[in-house]
């Protein structure tokens, strides 16, 4: 399939520009629910566009997206003012890169997971948008980081066998060489990719 021509060529404030003239769908917090914020990184591609920021979850046997592909961020923690408090929080901790708030380009929709077993929790996604590629530093949750180019990741699309907790599973998510990309992280993805194609 040929890279995307529009998400080639879009830029940071393209994205700030569309995330400004929407609003978010934002999903009621209930108290058997937890809290999530995940950091859509974004930084230019020296060969045009731009390119996001995956990581490889480190693999451990509590963790029920361990090995995963996913993005930065986790739970909020009883400290944080807020979800955008989370999702700096978690990333600095993850990655080692700092998002200050100029870089919020806007959100997306709240999400939750569809699979009965993953825990009952709302996931926030925040874009952000940095003028380069920062140098990162894994804590021991992340075993391997990415950064893919949009146009390759539209192109990427593919659905694959998973298996997961001895079950065998059919999905669709981003194939990027040996990593794919699924679940949770390719609904964010996806709907994030079908914002910035219209």
């Amino acid at each position: 399939m040929p890279p995307d021509a529009n998400v080639f060529h879009v830029t940071l404030d393209d994205i700030r520009h569309v995330l400004d003239r929407r609003r978010p769908r934002r999903v009621e917090v209930t108290a058997d629910l937890h809290e999530a914020a995940v950091a859509v990184v974004l930084v230019p591609d020296p060969q045009g566009g731009l390119r996001a920021l995956f990581i490889k979850r480190a693999e451990y046997p509590d963790d029920p997206w361990s090995g995963q592909m996913a993005l930065p961020g986790g739970r909020r923690d009883p400290g944080d003012q807020d979800l955008l408090a989370t999702v700096t929080r978690e990333t600095r901790e993850e990655t080692g890169i700092g998002l200050p708030p100029a870089a919020l380009l806007g959100g997306l929709d709240d999400l939750s997971p569809v699979t009965a077993h993953l825990p009952r929790i709302v996931v926030r996604p925040f874009v952000f948008g940095l003028g380069t590629a920062p140098d990162l530093h894994h804590s021991p949750e992340v075993a391997l980081h990415v950064w893919v180019p949009l146009a390759e990741l539209s192109a990427a699309r593919v659905t694959e066998a998973v298996h997961v907790r001895g079950q065998t599973l059919v999905m669709p998510g981003y194939r990027v060489g040996p990593h794919f990309i699924w679940g949770m992280t390719e609904r964010i993805i996806t709907a994030f990719l079908d914002l910035i194609r219209a």
